[in-house]
């Protein structure tokens, strides 16, 4: 059983992230992508799974926000581990067994990689989530990344979703897009969603943009 999505509407279309699987979340300046890894750490660790949480800053809030789904009943000897970190050469050490490993702002972690680095960190990931059944969920920001490291990345990963925001007549329209998922499917449709920092809502109604 892999993380469930837990976002009403979306969850319809990608239920959940399997086990074994790398997935890229990408977004622009809004951080809908790292309020979407949170939301995917929190539905971990409400079923029950290992999180293991790297982020580029606000270490505390990220700790506290986690550790607030937390229960009595939950084991305290495994509670969620938050790491700040300003750059990583390596991730596969981090999965946890069966777990989650959410890495927020990876294309700021990785802008010293070269391609080379960067390939073969994915690929050492990839092998030790699909060893240990472990999901691991990388945001990226839209533009941090050369055009061969985004290449690469969206290559390497078993699914790649992408959350978009333009002006429009009526105000910001916003969008997600399913290029490429983990069971060999992709998504050729504008998925609308609201974003208003708290929460997602997902519009599965078909408009033109």
């Amino acid at each position: 059983m892999g993380i469930p999505i837990d976002v009403p509407g979306l969850s319809t279309i990608i239920p959940e992230i399997g086990e074994g699987r790398v997935v890229i979340v990408e977004s622009g300046t809004d951080l809908t992508n790292s309020f979407f890894l949170r939301h995917l750490a929190r539905s971990a660790i409400d079923s029950r799974r290992r999180v293991t949480f790297v982020t580029s800053r606000d270490r505390d809030e990220v700790q506290e926000t986690l550790s607030s789904r937390t229960t009595a009943a939950d084991d305290p000897k495994d509670p969620p581990r938050v790491l700040e970190m300003d750059s990583v050469t390596a991730l596969e050490e981090l999965a946890p067994d069966g777990g989650l490993l959410a890495v927020d702002s990876f294309s700021f972690l990785t802008l010293n990689l070269s391609s080379h680095e960067l390939a073969h960190l994915l690929r050492r990931l990839h092998s030790t989530c699909r060893a240990q059944a472990s999901t691991a969920v990388l945001t990226t920001d839209r533009g941090m990344f050369d055009p061969r490291a985004e290449a690469i990345v969206i290559h390497l990963a078993d699914g790649f979703l992408q959350f978009h925001s333009r002006d429009g007549p009526d105000g910001v329209v916003r969008f997600l897009r399913i290029p490429k998922w983990t069971d060999g499917k992709f998504f050729d449709r504008n998925i609308y969603y609201e974003f208003d920092g708290k929460r997602i809502a997902i519009d599965l109604r078909n408009r033109v943009l």
